[in-house]
């Protein structure tokens, strides 16, 4: 997977757990939590999608790393080349 396969993959996936999110407007290095008012659920739930949808095993060490576009692309890229 490339980066702009992965930052479509992760927008996808902010948009099952947020619904209505504008997303458009999200800049690659703009938090989650605070651009979309993700809470701790809601980010779990976020990595729970990102896992299936795929197939990347997401330990809870790697969460920090899903925190914006940029560093999801980053991740999921690493993981799939």
């Amino acid at each position: 997977m490339n980066r702009t396969e992965a930052v479509d993959v992760v927008k996808e996936s902010l948009a099952q757990v947020v619904p209505g999110a504008d997303l458009a407007a999200l800049r690659p290095d703009d938090a989650f939590r605070d651009a979309l008012e993700l809470d701790s659920l809601d980010f779990l739930s976020f990595v729970e999608t990102l896992s299936r949808r795929t197939g990347v095993r997401i330990d809870d060490e790697d969460t920090p790393r899903l925190t914006t576009l940029s560093g999801c692309a980053e991740f999921l890229a690493s993981r799939t080349e």
